[in-house]
């Protein structure tokens, strides 16, 4: 799927709480020029999983190269990512299910201007190579009059948590604020206001 944000009010944004709420999987990062970043925390219920981070870094690399990269450039590239389920049974085909999104940003004076994005819900297949990991394939949810039908077939038993996740923009708009905060912080930029287009800056989080 793919929710192109570029000059519109639609511009969604992103949070964490409700997914530690639902499943205890959550998390958060930030990358620059397509050079994925962990910058967050991850939590895991009793799903017994490799390191998260390591998980997280694969996918922001996906995101970055291959999803951010359809949209219009920015200075910066932001992915996010809520994961509610991982499956490790198969070390070959290891499942991350998941609401990601990717941001590019233009810097103007101190604030970070969003110039396109978009929404990619859907389950990344992952598998270890040597002491890192890789996607090697991503089912992504399809836009239109297939995205109910794509979902359900995707996100089978998750579809409810899916669902709870994906239509709360309140929630997304928080996670979306601490993952930028954590991003500025991290590269050293002068930045203290993100601002999608049509709409009013935010500060960032202190």
């Amino acid at each position: 799927m793919k929710t192109n944000i570029r000059r519109t009010k639609a511009a969604s944004s992103l949070t964490l709480a409700i997914v530690a709420l639902l499943l205890g999987w959550v998390s958060l990062s930030g990358c620059r020029n397509q050079s994925a970043q962990p910058a967050g925390e991850a939590a895991q219920d009793s799903v017994e999983t490799a390191e998260l981070p390591t998980y997280f870094t694969a996918i922001d690399d996906y995101l970055v190269a291959e999803l951010g990269s359809q949209y219009a450039k920015g200075e910066y590239c932001v992915p996010l990512h809520m994961i509610f389920g991982v499956d490790e049974s198969n070390p070959e085909d290891i499942l991350v299910w998941g609401d990601f999104w990717v941001f590019n940003y233009d810097q103007a004076g101190d604030t970070l201007k969003t110039v396109s994005g978009g929404s990619h819900p859907g389950l990344m297949h992952v598998r270890q190579v040597e002491n890192a990991f890789e996607v090697t394939a991503f089912d992504q949810v399809e836009d239109g009059s297939q995205f109910l039908p794509t979902a359900k077939r995707i996100f089978a038993d998750k579809f409810d948590a899916f669902s709870t996740i994906h239509s709360d923009d309140q929630q997304r708009e928080q996670l979306r604020n601490e993952v930028l905060s954590d991003y500025v912080k991290k590269h050293h930029l002068q930045v203290s206001m993100y601002q999608d287009y049509g709409w009013p800056a935010k500060s960032l989080l202190k």
